[in-house]
């Protein structure tokens, strides 16, 4: 039983994580459409580049496209768990990408849609490109250097715009993380004022405390899963032989109702454990 836990933990990190990943990027895009539409409708004819507020965390900040590996997602405010959950995330307390200043944006590696997977394959050169309310702006990539969790000097302000996506490095590990560096070649957008609030902090991915909810939800969730499993395996020593019609009702309960407790329970369990990219 504990074996066949193991493996179904393992499959919801690569598949389950997936799937709120692209529930929360299909949401995200919607929001971000919206937004953009509104802007251009709004947009005065002799401002071609519009000023635009600081993102709320959990909103869409814009869109990011990396050809080089096929990356193409809805930037979220935030780096926190949830953010990092459904899409790469930009830092709080960083400018906005397309400003001046360095921007700076997380995604996970091997879970949550693994959206910065392939970032070790980054060259010298390569495009990123980056779509905002304020308009599409081209990063080129100058370079990469691996890091310790905790250094947020890679996140410190800059002169020129710089754009800074991090990550965990190796992979399937939080042990250190992994940081590319592009520089803006197109013209640079209004800079934002930046809430005094918010602040950089470590660079994404360190040991954050659990929240008590997440405790309460697992421990609740495995409970009601054992009594489910302990109460239909009553049910069918009391009904063997005798009542096979409801055993028969009673599993197709069972099922889809344990389903449901097990990834509800493995999503706290997720929330739970270190960071891993």
């Amino acid at each position: 039983m504990a074996a066949a836990l193991v493996v179904a933990f393992v499959a919801y990190q690569q598949w389950g994580t997936a799937l709120a990943h692209w529930q929360g990027q299909r949401d995200l895009r919607s929001r971000f459409d919206q937004a953009l539409a509104h802007t251009r409708s709004e947009q005065h004819p002799g401002h071609p580049v519009p000023d635009v507020a600081y993102p709320a965390v959990g909103a869409p900040v814009g869109i990011i496209v990396i050809p080089r590996i096929g990356l193409d997602q809805v930037i979220v405010e935030g780096v926190g768990a949830d953010q990092l959950a459904v899409g790469p995330g930009h830092y709080p307390g960083t400018p906005l990408p397309g400003q001046p200043g360095n921007a700076a944006i997380a995604g996970h590696r091997t879970t949550h849609g693994a959206p910065f997977n392939g970032l070790a394959e980054m060259q010298v050169g390569d495009p990123i490109e980056i779509t905002t309310l304020q308009g599409h702006f081209t990063y080129r990539v100058t370079g990469s250097e691996v890091v310790s969790p905790d250094d947020g000097a890679v996140l410190d302000p800059t002169a020129d715009a710089q754009l800074t996506l991090t990550t965990c490095t190796p992979k399937y590990s939080a042990a250190q993380r992994l940081v590319v560096v592009a520089r803006l070649v197109t013209p640079a957008a209004p800079a934002t004022p930046i809430p005094k609030s918010d602040t950089t902090g470590d660079v994404a991915g360190s040991d954050t405390a659990a929240s008590p909810s997440t405790w309460l939800v697992l421990g609740a969730s495995s409970a009601a899963l054992v009594g489910l499993v302990a109460g239909f395996g009553a049910l069918r020593r009391r009904s063997r032989g005798r009542r096979p019609g409801l055993c028969r009702v009673a599993q197709w309960l069972a099922v889809p109702i344990g389903l449901i407790l097990l990834y509800v329970a493995f999503a706290a369990l997720d929330n739970l454990l270190p960071a891993s990219f």
